[in-house]
């Protein structure tokens, strides 16, 4: 008789307030743990129905469609992400486009402003002009052909 009271009055209500924190402590905040927000979106349909068909009331088109938005935010971000990264896309090919434009447009400047200069008339790689040989001598040409002309005479 001893054993059963202790067994009824000690060791079950251990056991029973055991499984129940177990359960109401140890497994909820593990399930508090994984829940997201995803899924109490995803939940937040299925309680207004539930809440709907207890009521018996008639549940508007637009609120199941926002419901459905509302369960499938993840795929509308996914789509909504994509398309703002095809822009982004699209403007950065647009800026390098012109970029490219800018710098053959600055490499056109530069070679037509070196061809309007008048002292380099030709380009760097042509080969120089013939120059005729003088008919005086070098000192004909420095004293003004003074010798040459006194030779003569």
């Amino acid at each position: 008789m001893k054993n059963w009271w202790r067994k009824w009055s000690y060791e079950i209500p251990l056991a029973i307030g055991d499984a129940l924190w177990e359960i109401l402590v140890v497994q909820f905040a593990a399930l508090l743990d994984r829940l997201t927000w995803r899924k109490v979106a995803a939940l937040a349909p299925v309680a207004v129905l539930l809440l709907a068909y207890y009521h018996s009331v008639p549940l508007p088109p637009a609120l199941m469609l926002i419901g459905d938005l509302v369960a499938y935010i993840d795929i509308f971000s996914v789509v909504l992400m994509l398309s703002i990264l095809s822009r982004a896309a699209t403007i950065a090919f647009l800026v390098k486009r012109a970029a490219i434009r800018a710098a053959a447009l600055l490499a056109r400047l530069r070679t037509g402003m070196r061809r309007i200069d008048p002292r380099q008339r030709r380009g760097a790689g042509s080969a120089p002009r013939p120059r005729r040989k003088p008919n005086q001598s070098e000192d004909d040409r420095a004293f003004g052909g003074m010798w040459g002309q006194a030779a003569m005479a």
